[in-house]
């Protein structure tokens, strides 16, 4: 890792999980200060997320998969993106070692900006103050971006998780600033949904440390090769058919096509129901028809 010539850097480093509206300023904060100074604008990242090294039993599901946090930061404006692969030796780093074999020797940082309630470093001991004292011996700037609320709360990815598990799926999109989404393979399934109506498409392979909003009916928008689609969400148990496992099945309204094999991402949009099990399958098909019809105005409307 290292820059092609001698310009200096303005750089951040972090997690970035989700990167959500707090995390966006600071990005935006970056390119502006890099394009006033003549300097180049870098962020330095970290994979798996650092609990999963230093505190296995709390690393939280993710927002974002390094996949997905690529194709988001590639908006950004930023110039480089570093993906630093998180292991145990670098989560003994002290700051200060950090910054000089990362930031100084590799990036040649001349400003470092941070978020408020920024940590990095062993024990997370890399915070403001520390890092302006450091900065001051090895001749680099430190700035502080305050934080975004959503919610009359600070965005952060510890908050925007917990909104997501409660299906508060609005919450959610105000603080990444989008819809929250889940990308999966589209599998085979039983053809049960085709033969009530309601064709679906059953989605698969996500990656274990992806974090799913909880069992409910949703209504979402379904982006294809083809477009994109309103759609209505089933995900968890299928409980009116005895010994049917748990599924995600992706109803798409007004389409008609073969998606086997396709990648599709699924934008939440809002949560509609829990799931419930029905008397008759006649009573499944009535509630279909009326999920799919509150679908529709939530999304014709939003």
């Amino acid at each position: 890792m290292g820059l092609p010539d001698d310009r200096g850097t303005v750089v951040t480093v972090g997690t970035f999980d989700g990167v959500h509206r707090g995390h966006w300023a600071v990005l935006q904060e970056i390119r502006v200060r890099a394009e006033a100074r003549d300097l180049r604008s870098a962020l330095v990242t970290f994979h798996p997320h650092p609990l999963r090294i230093v505190r296995p039993e709390h690393a939280p599901p993710l927002l974002t998969t390094p996949q997905e946090k690529t194709e988001i930061l590639a908006e950004s404006g930023l110039e480089y993106a570093v993906f630093l692969n998180f292991t145990a030796e670098l989560a003994r780093y002290e700051p200060r070692r950090f910054v000089e074999e990362v930031l100084i020797r590799r990036l040649r940082v001349k400003e470092l900006v941070i978020g408020y309630d920024h940590g990095f470093g062993r024990g997370r001991s890399g915070d403001a103050d520390t890092l302006r004292t450091i900065g001051a011996e090895l001749g680099f700037d430190v700035d502080v971006v305050g934080p975004v609320e959503a919610g009359d709360e600070a965005v952060s990815s510890t908050r925007i998780r917990g909104w997501v598990s409660e299906g508060k799926m609005e919450l959610a999109r105000e603080g990444l600033g989008r819809p929250y989404a889940l990308r999966g393979l589209v599998v085979r399934g039983d053809g049960r949904g085709r033969d009530l109506g309601f064709p679906t498409a059953n989605l698969g392979g996500f990656p274990p440390e992806k974090l799913l909003p909880p069992a409910g009916i949703y209504a979402v928008m379904g982006v294809t090769r083809q477009g994109v689609h309103m759609g209505a969400l089933h995900l968890g148990p299928r409980p009116t058919f005895r010994g049917a496992p748990p599924s995600i099945e992706l109803h798409l309204m007004d389409f008609d096509g073969d998606l086997y094999g396709e990648e599709v991402r699924v934008d939440f949009v809002e949560y509609l129901r829990p799931v419930v099990p029905f008397d008759s399958v006649q009573a499944l098909v009535e509630q279909m028809r009326a999920d799919v019809d509150r679908a529709r105005g939530v999304l014709e409307g939003s």
